[in-house]
């Protein structure tokens, strides 16, 4: 089956033309639609200066990034939701101190007021960073309804060892709360990414729920093997196998080589997508999740269940 075919670098209207395609996709699956555990929902004048950066093609980037889907955020949820995505949660993430609390506030409004219209499909996210106060405030987003937390290790240049971070790695392990940490060396290495330091971290808190952002790029082996050890990780498909990176032959070489660790862990790889910060169409990045040659019942725990699980959506839409 393909849903959109490899569509790199698209224009807006190919890439709205593309996920035409992707209702069918998960309908063919027989499942409810698809839950993306790696999508991006913040106040716009922080998203602003994220595209503004990718715009410039900054150094984590290197090279022209045209982002697909420049829309007002009432649009981009529709779209969302028009594509089938029954849960996603509001990634945003601090890089630097004094960032955290206030958006932790923002995404619990947020999740309320689209509760309050009668959307569900939000699952409600917070961040934290390495300073004084991190672990109440992080205790008080739990409180609040917080249901998966977002850091990112390389933007925001912190150890994850940090010592004002251990009792809150501690405190979200108890509470089976995942959290998604883009950790990986990609799109460049920073001081305190790399498998190495995040594992110490699951050394020290081993029942930590963990996603780990775009399979750990692009150290894959190394995280694969950490999810091998830790039941508890798990990893998530974003930009995973797209064209975008070195062309399609590389990529589905590369999907063929992951291919029997990504079977050996099947219930715990789940769809993430970096919406809406893509340089192409949604529809690639499920298109490509074909690559590894892994057959239907592992795209419909990739796409459905993993997802729905690790949320803990409501066990009549399964």
């Amino acid at each position: 089956m393909s849903y959109g075919g490899a569509v790199t670098a698209a224009p807006l209207d190919d890439a709205v033309r593309a996920d035409a395609a992707v209702p069918a996709l998960w309908a063919e699956l027989g499942v409810p639609g698809l839950v993306d555990a790696h999508v991006h929902v913040m106040p716009q004048r922080l998203l602003d200066r994220i595209w503004a950066y990718f715009d410039s093609a900054g150094p984590l980037v290197g090279r022209p990034w045209p982002i697909a889907y420049r829309w007002p955020q009432e649009e981009r949820l529709s779209h969302l939701r028009t594509l089938g995505v029954r849960a996603f949660p509001t990634l945003f993430y601090a890089h630097k101190p004094g960032m955290a609390e206030g958006l932790n506030d923002w995404g619990r409004d947020f999740a309320r007021e689209q509760r309050a219209g009668g959307r569900d499909d939000v699952v409600q996210s917070a961040t934290f960073f390495p300073e004084p106060g991190v672990l109440d405030y992080t205790a008080r987003a739990l409180d609040e309804g917080a249901r998966v937390f977002k850091v990112h290790v390389q933007v925001g240049a912190f150890d994850p060892r940090d010592p004002q971070l251990d009792p809150v790695w501690g405190l979200l392990a108890e509470a089976g709360t995942p959290v998604v940490v883009h950790t990986g060396s990609g799109p460049a290495p920073g001081e305190h990414t790399g498998p190495g330091p995040f594992g110490e971290v699951l050394a020290r808190h081993p029942r930590l729920t963990a996603v780990v952002a775009h399979l750990g790029m692009p150290e894959y082996d190394a995280y694969l093997e950490l999810a091998a050890r830790h039941p508890n990780v798990h990893l998530d498909t974003t930009m995973v196998f797209v064209d975008f990176f070195d062309g399609a032959q590389a990529q589905t070489r590369l999907a063929r080589s992951l291919a029997p660790r990504l079977a050996d862990l099947g219930d715990r790889v789940v769809l993430g997508t970096d919406f809406p910060n893509i340089p192409y169409a949604y529809a690639h990045q499920l298109d490509v999740l074909q690559r590894p040659g892994l057959g239907p019942d592992w795209l419909r725990a990739v796409l459905w269940h993993n997802g729905a699980r690790l949320f803990g959506l409501d066990a009549s839409l399964a």
